[in-house]
This record gives structure tokens, C-alpha cells and sequence, in this order.
């Protein structure tokens, strides 16, 4: 796949995603370093994956308009990081979209979120972002849909 196919495909799928942009290229630096920090901490293959993948996530920063060093150009071995990438955050957004629906959040369709659902801090994060009312209850079936999204990396 060359560079501007794969260029294409990560900003569709982040205009997919539709996370908030973030206007510093400050917050983008902070994540990398420590998702990094992350990464050079994971033991097992799949951890270093996981890692990797959300090193890789930096590609936001090209979205939110700020250039990234080509660190991260496009390369084969890379295909399992990028393909682990989709999934893992195109998952992780799919569970909190219907986890707002679920717990019948105001506005469902404008939830958009990534972070780790295996954290209930997480959970309480985005529950309070979202404006939902019962936020014992979004964790209560947070917890629950966990146990069932098999599509969570």
C-alpha cells in the first residue's frame, strides 16, 4: 500500500472516529512520550502490540493539522501495527457508542471515545464528559458489556 493510500484510509477512518480535535501540538507530544514510555515498559508480544498501536495512533496529529515526523511512514512490517491500531480504537469506539445507548445517554450518537474501558476511572471520565446522569449505572454496564464485547482488543 503506498503512503498516500495509507495516508487516506487513516484520515477517513479518524474523520470516522470523530474525536475532538485537540489544538496544541503540545497534547499530541505528551501522548506519544508516553505512549512510548508504554511501550518500552511491555513484556509480552501482544502488550508490545498494544503498545505499538497506540504509539501508532499518533497519526491524530496529522488529522488535528499538526505534522508528524516520518517516524512513522507507512513500511510492510507495519501492517499488523496499523491493522492492530483499527481495530483496537474502532472497537473501543463502537463499545462506548452502545454503552451510551444502553444507558440511554442524551445524546447516544455524540459519544466518541477511545480510551480503555478495562479502567472503571475511565469509565467515570467519559460518563461525566457525556453528561450522563447515573454514572453508577454506566459503569455497572460498562462492566458488564466488557464481559461480552468479544471485539475488544
Amino acid at each position: 500500500m503506498p503512503h498516500s493510500s495509507s495516508k487516506t484510509i487513516l484520515c477517513r477512518w479518524h474523520k470516522l472516529l470523530g474525536l475532538s480535535h485537540q489544538s496544541s501540538s503540545a497534547w499530541h507530544r505528551d501522548r506519544v512520550r508516553e505512549e512510548l514510555a508504554e511501550y518500552r515498559a511491555a513484556r509480552s508480544p501482544v502488550e508490545r502490540l498494544s503498545e505499538a498501536a497506540d504509539v501508532f495512533s499518533i497519526s491524530r496529529a496529522t488529522y488535528d493539522g499538526f505534522p508528524v515526523r516520518k517516524l512513522l511512514l507507512f513500511a510492510m512490517h507495519h501492517i499488523p501495527v496499523y491493522g492492530y491500531m483499527l481495530a483496537k480504537f474502532t472497537s473501543r469506539w463502537l463499545f462506548y457508542r452502545a454503552l451510551a445507548f444502553l444507558c440511554r445517554a442524551p445524546h447516544p450518537f455524540a459519544v466518541r471515545e477511545v480510551v480503555n474501558p478495562y479502567k472503571d476511572r475511565k469509565l467515570d471520565d467519559v460518563a461525566f464528559r457525556h453528561r450522563v446522569m447515573d454514572r453508577q449505572k454506566f459503569k455497572l454496564v460498562g462492566r458488564r458489556l466488557r464481559l461480552v464485547w468479544s471485539l475488544l482488543p
